[in-house]
């Protein structure tokens, strides 16, 4: 997995491109809390759940069925909060909690996501795996390991998002 810090550069690379027209405060917010709500199924690991299991790390929080059905509940619950339609609110929201599992499918390790909960417990990379995978223990960023994890996140998700934010910020002047 990319680190929690970085799944949150996909919905902020884009909210702040798009303009607070667009996509307002509120509903930026929400997108980066969604795109990193999935890892909270490292929290399974506490009660004893095993990676692999479809309640670990990786499984139904991973799932495009989570992917689609959190972001509507939010967007319903909170489009007139966000100040933006039910539909931006639902496309931004997806978007930002569906780029989570993808993040993690273009990584060096793990054990794959679960993409087709409940259909499927087979768990899924990315043909093109180069994001080192974060290490889950804080003090392992200080090696040169962890050095290598946010040198490639800095490469493959904070250098695109970034030129991605500009040209849509261009875009729009």
């Amino acid at each position: 997995m990319p680190t929690i810090v970085t799944h949150a550069a996909v919905p902020l690379c884009l909210g702040l491109g798009l303009g607070s027209k667009v996509i307002p405060r509120g509903l930026l917010l929400a997108g980066m809390g969604l795109a990193m709500l999935p890892d909270a199924d490292v929290l399974a690991f506490k009660f004893g759940v095993a990676y692999g299991d479809v309640l670990g790390h990786r499984g139904f929080t991973h799932s495009l069925l989570f992917a689609f059905v959190v972001p509507l509940l939010v967007a319903w619950l909170g489009h007139k909060r966000f100040k933006a339609s039910l539909t931006r609110c639902w496309a931004f929201l997806t978007l930002s909690l569906l780029s989570h599992s993808l993040l993690d499918s273009i990584t060096t390790g793990g054990k794959g996501v679960g993409w087709l909960w409940p259909w499927s417990d087979e768990r899924f990379f990315a043909p093109w795996q180069v994001i080192k995978v974060a290490p889950f223990a804080l003090s392992r960023y200080t090696t040169p390991y962890g050095h290598q994890v946010i040198l490639s996140e800095l490469m493959w998700v904070w250098l695109p998002g970034v030129v991605v934010m500009g040209l849509l910020w261009w875009r729009r002047r």
